[in-house]
């Protein structure tokens, strides 16, 4: 059996609804984010019945995707545009994050030509260093706006979390939302949104400390793994287990824990370090790092442990595995978000839907 990535769209579903709940109850849009999973339409629909407003994704190819399946929300662009993708983006998204002037110019003159408008969240930095305008940059930006008649600013957003590691507090979101009455304010125009991060944001509801005015969340790992990477927690109400990892047990055989000879680097340069816990069984399941991260897999069997992975070998200590495995017998994983977007990539990986 071929590496399996098994999505189940009920409990995805379930977990949309469940965040939905939440951000509803302190009247935030919920924007699915869809780009863990390459855009799969099924899974965008499962989120949309769940309660997503729109959709997020980080690809143009993945757009293009959801467009051509008539998904009924807006789509839009989660990654700053490169320059010679707008075209793409005007053709295939409602939207895009913006943070470059250059941008701002380029897209008001593509569209102009299409006289297609276009929607656009302005992404300020306040701490994580991704992508994001500087706030004192401010008043040059609400310039570009002015000058524009088919691209329209609909919002102010912000990263957090997903570089630098800074987690979002009532402190950073709250300064968004003063950046975001200041745009208004250079503007003279309503700027409706106020993005105020991702997945890492919900536990500000959960403890009720979410800043008046933040009013848009773009979730992905919540409603996909109902887990948050950032606190290392999985989210109360939650189904965990809606996108699991599957491969075949290719080898099982009793070898020592620790390699035998010199060792130097392994095949993609680290110098692997081992502890010696003598003569262990040992399985080989189909699948490596052109299909997965093994970093990130957690064995839904007791007993079973991941020792490392070559390109097509995935490494893992068996010997308190009850019962003892079998050859051929397929073992079952659930994912950090990387593993899943690496399974979810992987032309070597079969996707199945229940």
């Amino acid at each position: 059996m071929a590496p399996t990535l098994r999505i189940d769209l009920e409990k995805i579903r379930n977990n949309t609804r469940e965040v939905a709940r939440r951000c509803k109850k302190h009247g935030i849009h919920l924007a699915g984010v869809t780009k863990g999973v390459c855009g799969f339409p099924e899974v965008a629909f499962a989120m949309i019945e769940g309660g997503c407003a729109s959709l997020f994704d980080s690809r143009v190819a993945n757009l293009r995707r959801l467009k051509e399946a008539n998904v009924p929300v807006p789509v839009h662009l989660l990654r700053i545009p490169m320059l010679g993708e707008l075209e793409e983006v005007i053709e295939f998204a409602n939207g895009t994050l913006v943070s470059m002037a250059e941008t701002i110019e380029r897209l008001e003159l593509l569209c102009g030509q299409r006289r297609r408008e276009l929607e656009v969240l302005l992404m300020v930095d306040v701490g994580d260093l991704r992508e994001g305008i500087w706030p004192d940059e401010m008043e040059r930006f609400a310039e570009a706006f002015r000058r524009c008649r088919w691209v329209r600013c609909t919002g102010i957003g912000t990263n957090l979390g997903c570089f630098g590691g800074v987690l979002p507090t009532p402190l950073n979101l709250t300064r968004l939302v003063e950046l975001k009455g200041e745009l208004e304010r250079l503007l003279a125009l309503p700027v409706p949104l106020v993005s105020g991060g991702g997945t890492s944001s919900l536990h500000l509801l959960e403890e009720e400390r979410m800043p008046a005015g933040v009013n848009h969340l773009r979730i992905g790992e919540a409603l996909l793994l109902g887990r948050d990477v950032s606190r290392n927690r999985y989210l109360p109400g939650m189904h965990r287990d809606a996108v699991l990892f599957e491969a075949e047990i290719i080898e099982l055989r009793r070898k020592p824990s620790v390699p035998i000879g010199t060792i130097g680097a392994d095949a993609f340069g680290n110098v692997p370090v081992f502890e010696d816990r003598g003569l262990r069984l040992r399985a080989i399941v189909a699948a490596g790092r052109q299909d997965v991260l093994p970093e990130g897999l957690l064995p839904t069997d007791r007993g079973v442990h991941v020792l490392g992975a070559s390109s097509d070998h995935l490494l893992l200590d068996v010997e308190d595995m009850m019962p003892v495995p079998r050859l051929g017998e397929v073992l079952t994983f659930e994912m950090s978000y990387g593993a899943m977007l690496a399974a979810a990539t992987s032309s070597y990986v079969a996707k199945q839907f229940k």
